[in-house]
């Protein structure tokens, strides 16, 4: 069992560094003190930079040795695999079966990375192809090298996986990373950082920093000395982050309420049984958590019988209890939310068939039907456990029906269409169609990224990588003696 931890410092430069201000960690479900972290200011911000600038410039962080710290994480996280489980079950209340898949994942992210680390390269450019130009004879060619400081602003919900996505790729590329977690999960970023620095990560090539976004947030959002900004939270913060940042990079990660659609032809077991889990994992807290399923009529009863039935065996309760399927919300304050939104949509007509009952920060699996457009749990992002179904008539209408959403982060659709299969993904205004499956399934090496108010960018760590790097390119006359 994970032994509790009174004061976890901050990570600053490769310095361990204790602040006067602290910040409480409390256990999502029994609401015990769980850690206290080091809270940094301005001083701290400014000496994590300067730490990143002095590295940056001063030390050969060369592809073979960025292979050999991301593949010795890649085994550290292993090796600690059930002490991040639990730290992340009790601080972020996810089920322990859950949290050990987190881990696993982010343990995979750092051997992806390293693989790209050693294969980043630049590519000839022809000449040739324009022979009425008089160019001359000319080698041009391009070169990749690293953008600068990055600096990761990351969210609760995955409080090891969505730092890993954005720091592993960062170091594969030679970058220096500043992160900032969510600060009532921070304590998984800060074991990170006793990982990094156990990998022989050179000094100064990552900090982490607790506070909060209008105050350390926007002290690191006005700081000229960063050069990328990667983000995962709610659209608000993302628009401002782009405002704030100007010209620089961004990758942002935003807000969803994915749907899944499920044909007529679909496996209807299957169907119900995987958005169940999908629609409810984590309390509903995942970017990609099933919202809204459009489920065709000719099944409707069917599929309600078999997802009702799914949705009543999964336990509610304690992250650390193998058995448990849902566990608490991030905070009462969350759930008490969820609750006035769900209260709101039966007013305006909507039916719950099971769930919409909270106890503390813990809300019961919710089911609802008859939620039109206008409701809040069918506009917004709920994410809760709540999800909405309704039916549709032709396959036309389902997909209006999940286009209209000003959010489009992935889309699931169950079919044994392969003609379906096919040309859906065309009409669908998502960045993920995810064909027999929910719109939750992630794989860590897929490119990972919305559309319209989900985002912009792509995660995942070729792509992010790709993200990190200038492309500077070379034209060399060959006519002119060097």
């Amino acid at each position: 069992m994970l032994a509790q931890k009174t004061i976890k410092p901050l990570f600053i430069g490769g310095e361990w560094v204790e602040t006067s201000e602290l910040h409480p960690i409390y256990n999502k479900y029994t609401g015990e003190l769980f850690a206290q972290v080091s809270k940094a200011g301005e001083a701290e911000k400014n000496a994590a930079l300067e730490a990143a600038e002095r590295a940056f410039r001063q030390s050969d962080f060369a592809p073979a040795q960025r292979f050999q710290v991301l593949m010795k994480m890649y085994h550290l996280l292993l090796d600690h695999l059930e002490e991040f489980a639990e730290a992340i079950a009790a601080e972020g209340g996810k089920p322990i079966v859950d949290a050990r898949t987190e881990v696993n994942r982010s343990a995979l992210i750092f051997l992806l990375s390293a693989e790209e680390a050693i294969k980043i390269t630049g590519e000839m450019i022809p000449a040739q192809v324009a022979p009425n130009l008089n160019i001359g004879k000319r080698l041009i060619y391009t070169i990749k090298k690293p953008i600068g400081l990055v600096c990761a602003i990351t969210p609760f919900n995955f409080p090891l996986n969505l730092v890993v996505h954005k720091v592993a790729p960062a170091l594969a590329a030679g970058n220096p990373v500043i992160i900032k977690p969510a600060s009532d999960t921070a304590y998984s970023a800060l074991k990170l950082c006793e990982l990094l620095e156990k990998a022989g990560l050179p000094k100064g090539f990552a900090s982490c920093l607790v506070g909060s976004g209008s105050t350390l947030g926007d002290q690191l959002l006005t700081d000229q000395r960063i050069h990328k900004y990667t983000f995962t939270g709610s659209p608000e913060v993302g628009k401002h982050i782009h405002r704030t940042i100007g010209m620089r990079r961004v990758t942002l990660e935003l807000g969803s309420n994915s749907a899944t659609i499920v044909h007529q032809d679909a496996d209807v077991e299957t169907a119900a049984a995987k958005l169940a889990r999908m629609s409810f994992a984590h309390a509903g807290q995942i970017c990609i958590s099933v919202q809204r399923i459009y489920v065709h009529k000719e099944i409707e009863q069917t599929f309600m019988e078999a997802f009702l039935r799914y949705t009543a065996s999964l336990k509610v309760g304690d992250p650390l209890d193998p058995s448990t399927i849902v566990g608490p919300m991030i905070s009462e304050k969350e759930a008490i939310r969820i609750e006035g939104w769900v209260n709101e949509a039966v007013e305006q007509g909507a039916k719950i068939w099971t769930g919409g009952r909270r106890e503390n920060n813990v809300y019961y699996p919710t089911v609802l039907t008859g939620a039109t457009k206008g409701m809040k749990v069918v506009d917004e992002e709920v994410f809760a456990p709540v999800v909405s179904i309704a039916t549709y008539e032709t396959i036309e209408e389902a997909v209006r029906l999940v286009n209209d959403s000003k959010y489009g982060l992935q889309a699931g659709v169950f079919t044994q269409s392969v003609s379906l299969a096919h040309t859906i993904p065309y009409l669908l205004e998502v960045g993920g169609v995810m064909i027999n499956d929910t719109s939750s399934f992630r794989a860590d090496q897929m490119p990972y990224g919305g559309v319209k108010e989900s985002g912009m960018g792509k995660e995942g760590p070729a792509f992010a990588i790709e993200e990190m790097l200038e492309t500077v390119t070379v034209a060399v006359n060959l006519e002119e003696q060097l």
